[in-house]
């Protein structure tokens, strides 16, 4: 049984975005969301990267070894690539804030459970 590349990695970024989305809906504890946000994160960029293979092409480089006039019909499409290096440094970004909120929530009220964080209005 052959199992092709793209349907593979498109499973295991659905599998993996399906896990990120249990884990921020199910925990209490703010260091499991962030795990559960990064796991998201990690299975839509695998979801991303998969969408945009194209199998038998080859890199998007222009050179001796790929004729210009048929690099439309012999190339992936660099585009899918380029956004998921973008979405993985800003998804970075989100978590580094994440973790210091993590941090200063902890370092004030000394736990890091959401229901520990509610403040009675009354």
């Amino acid at each position: 049984m052959h199992i092709p590349l793209s349907t593979l990695a498109l499973s295991t970024g659905l599998a993996l975005l399906l896990i990120g989305i249990w884990g921020m809906l199910t925990h209490k504890n703010l260091i499991r969301m962030i795990i559960g946000f990064s796991l998201m994160d990690t299975g839509i960029h695998i979801i991303m990267v998969s969408l945009g293979y194209l199998s038998g092409r080859t890199a998007p480089i222009i050179d001796s070894a790929v004729d210009p006039s048929t690099a439309v019909s012999t190339v992936v499409d660099p585009v899918p690539s380029a956004l998921v290096l973008t979405a993985i440094v800003i998804g970075l970004g989100i978590t580094a804030v994440m973790l210091a909120y993590a941090i200063r929530i902890h370092a004030a009220t000394g736990s890091l459970a959401i229901d520990e964080l509610t403040e009675s209005k009354g």
